[in-house]
């Protein structure tokens, strides 16, 4: 059983898929608090492994993306099974801070704090003007930086031109207004 808080279909607005239609299963529970997270931890559905399958696969596409809240509470090496005995690539957005199972086809990390993770497939830093030096050392085939809320932007694209081992990734579902 899971704590889902929703399961919508629509793109991919972040990161290497940028705008590739995927199932975004929304787990509620997280153990950080970011101030400019986007989802309301409170609300959820308690929902059986078969039955989050079932509603997401109503959609055409075969990519699914775990995100949170934070996935790596409730998502095990089980559940990521299923999905892909049915068929689907796997993608998880994790804050870094849970192990995962080694079964999930494409990791994405967004660290906020601290971080038990030191390799994944993309590393995607909100900006706030921190360091990124801890970072150096993290083994990921891609990395991005978004800016925070798209508030600071510019400071973003000039960090970016100035250390081009970053990319650029800005929340396109919020620029164009895509649920």
């Amino acid at each position: 059983m899971k704590r889902i808080n929703e399961i919508f279909y629509s793109i991919q607005g972040e990161g290497h898929f940028t705008g590739t239609p995927a199932v975004f299963i929304r787990f509620s529970g997280c153990n950080l608090r970011c101030d400019f997270c986007d989802t309301l931890h409170e609300e959820a559905e308690i929902m059986a492994d078969k039955t989050i399958l079932e509603l997401a696969s109503r959609y055409p596409s075969r990519h699914v993306v775990l995100t949170g809240g934070e996935p790596g509470l409730q998502v095990d090496e089980r559940f990521v099974s299923m999905w892909k005995q049915s068929g689907w690539f796997v993608q998880i957005e994790t804050n870094g801070t849970q192990p995962l199972p080694s079964n999930i086809d494409w990791v994405t990390c967004s660290p906020k704090e601290r971080c038990i993770l030191t390799e994944a497939e993309e590393l995607k830093i909100v900006f706030q003007g921190q360091d990124l030096s801890p970072w150096d050392h993290f083994v990921a085939g891609e990395r991005y930086l978004q800016p925070c809320s798209m508030k600071n932007t510019d400071q973003v694209l000039k960090y970016v031109k100035e250390h081009p081992q970053w990319k650029l990734s800005v929340q396109l579902h919020k620029l164009l207004n895509i649920p």
